[in-house]
């Protein structure tokens, strides 16, 4: 499945890693076709990074991320085990508990 990043990827991005400049093609000359992946394992240096990345989405750019993620169109599951956290522990803060729910249960995480 190859997705191509709209504006608001584009956005989150930019965001999430300002210093890759809006650059969304990988080290292998592909285009990323998620955000949260290349954030997890080669943008951000540690957990504490990618949790300070992530807290500068707003909760409507989170929730984007949490819909793509239940339309499978955004990696969560791959993610490295602090980032999944992470992510979970935002979604509930900035969206609901509920959200955290669907996504959850979604990825099969109990």
């Amino acid at each position: 499945m190859s997705r191509v990043f709209n504006d608001m990827d584009k956005q989150i991005f930019s965001k999430v890693a300002p210093e890759l400049k809006g650059n969304t093609i990988s080290s292998g000359g592909h285009n990323y076709p998620f955000i949260l992946r290349p954030l997890s394992h080669k943008i951000a240096e540690s957990a504490e990074d990618f949790r300070e990345r992530i807290e500068r989405l707003n909760a409507e750019e989170l929730d984007y991320l949490v819909k793509l993620a239940l339309e499978n169109k955004e990696d969560i599951r791959s993610l490295e085990p602090e980032d999944i956290v992470t992510i979970m522990e935002l979604v509930e803060q900035k969206i609901s508990a509920q959200r955290m729910k669907d996504l959850k249960q979604h990825l099969g995480i109990v």
